[in-house]
């Protein structure tokens, strides 16, 4: 146990006001490099290009989510939860690390640097930062990893109703100025119970839940799935698939090195567990970094290449058509022919200037661990099975739209209406 109380640290939190640390592990994870990165990593990627105010980082999301972990401990502790204070510091402690793999740019790039996700990432730094620590996050990796026996203490760092999602809601409402998506984070903590070895919601606080679900799906729609957001994150996305290309086909690009040993070599989760370059490679890179070859690739000799840059530096994005069924290949090539026969660009441009796809959207998961509630009889039933939960399948129904997105041509493709091709 690291706690002292005359070790103190307070950070003054635009959400929820003073958020003090005692503990000099904390202390000494936050002031290490790997987590002072996450200054320099976007919460929300490339939102801000539509909402302003959405400058914030991993960072403040991390010890956002810390807090309202010590608020919910806290809770617990009260309603008669026995939580030592080896458990509260190992809990705090992988909720602070659960999102130290992010790369830059956040999910936007999470498959287009590397072949592995986050949470692996996440869970090998903290691997490394328990050896250079002298084994003082053992406990933290066994909660992270669902490995630990008071199972609710990983519930609290990863489910469907965790400290992650309530911070990130929260803030990200706060900071885009979108209110739909602002829960009532406390009136949840207070109704957080354990039953079982499980975290549970006394059956009291069922409509501060439906608020808590109902705000995660209109954040998506409204925020993270705006359409906007969306042809900007592709657009970048698109970017890194033409320069990697480019890379492969043995063509001599500006970059960074650290970048360019990523974009030439797919490296896989055992690259990353058994040589320590790969990770010391990766976490060398921030968002400024892809800003900055951004801009060395705006004067490229390949226009694909400088062209897309450009859109994205001077925000002249692409437009985009969402709709709930799928558009035809055969109208995808017809657009693409179109945009090249305008636009006098080769078929390699056309293909990163016209393209589909699709975006999904469930604000609750059934195939996942239920939210349960505690029922006043001293029972316990899944949330979704109490006769005042509103309609489930509005919730659980995966939500699909498709996607085409191409370049503005006045007169012909706009924002509002494609060309209709005859067969």
């Amino acid at each position: 146990m690291s706690f002292f109380k005359n070790k103190t640290k307070i950070i003054n939190d635009p959400i929820y006001g003073f958020i003090v640390i005692q503990s000099p592990l904390l202390l000494r994870i936050i002031d290490h490099p790997n987590f002072q990165r996450l200054r320099r990593i976007s919460q929300t990627a490339l939102t801000y290009l539509v909402f302003p105010g959405a400058t914030h980082t991993r960072f403040h999301h991390a010890l956002g989510a810390m807090h309202l972990t010590q608020k919910a401990i806290e809770t617990l502790r009260r309603k008669g939860v026995e939580i030592t204070m080896d458990e509260e510091e190992a809990t705090l402690a992988a909720i602070l690390l659960h999102d130290i793999g992010h790369g830059p740019f956040s999910h936007t790039l999470e498959k287009c640097l590397l072949t592995v996700g986050h949470e692996d990432l996440s869970r090998i730094i903290m691997e490394r930062l328990n050896l250079e620590f002298e084994y003082a996050l053992s406990m933290a990796l066994r909660i992270f990893r669902d490995q630990y026996p008071k199972r609710f203490l990983y519930q609290l760092v990863s489910s469907q109703l965790d400290m992650d999602r309530l911070d990130y809601l929260r803030r990200d409402s706060f900071y885009t100025g979108v209110h739909e998506g602002m829960v009532n984070s406390e009136r949840l903590i207070t109704m957080l119970n354990v039953y079982n070895n499980e975290l549970v919601i006394d059956a009291k606080g069922i409509y501060s839940v439906e608020k808590f679900l109902i705000a995660r799906r209109l954040m998506y729609w409204q925020v993270y799935l705006h359409k906007t957001v969306l042809s900007a994150e592709f657009l970048l996305q698109k970017i890194f698939e033409r320069a990697r290309q480019r890379f492969r086909d043995g063509h001599q690009i500006k970059a960074h090195r650290a970048l360019e040993a990523l974009m030439r070599r797919d490296v896989t989760l055992q690259m990353l567990r058994e040589d320590p370059v790969w990770i010391n490679i990766f976490t060398s890179l921030d968002d400024t970094d892809i800003w900055s070859v951004i801009k060395l690739w705006s004067t490229d000799m390949d226009p694909v290449l400088s062209g897309l840059c450009m859109r994205l530096l001077d925000r002249k994005l692409l437009k985009i058509k969402l709709q709930e069924k799928q558009f035809p290949p055969k109208y995808l090539e017809a657009v693409r022919r179109l945009v090249q026969s305008v636009l006098q660009c080769e078929s390699q441009e056309a293909e990163h200037l016209v393209f589909s796809g699709k975006v999904e959207n469930k604000a609750y998961d059934q195939e996942q661990p239920s939210i349960r509630l505690l029922m006043p009889d001293g029972t316990c039933i899944p949330i979704e099975q109490h006769p005042d939960f509103i309609r489930i399948e509005a919730l659980t129904e995966l939500k699909e739209r498709y996607f085409i997105c191409y370049p503005e041509i006045s007169g012909i493709m706009d924002g509002k209406k494609l060309p209709v091709f005859m067969s």
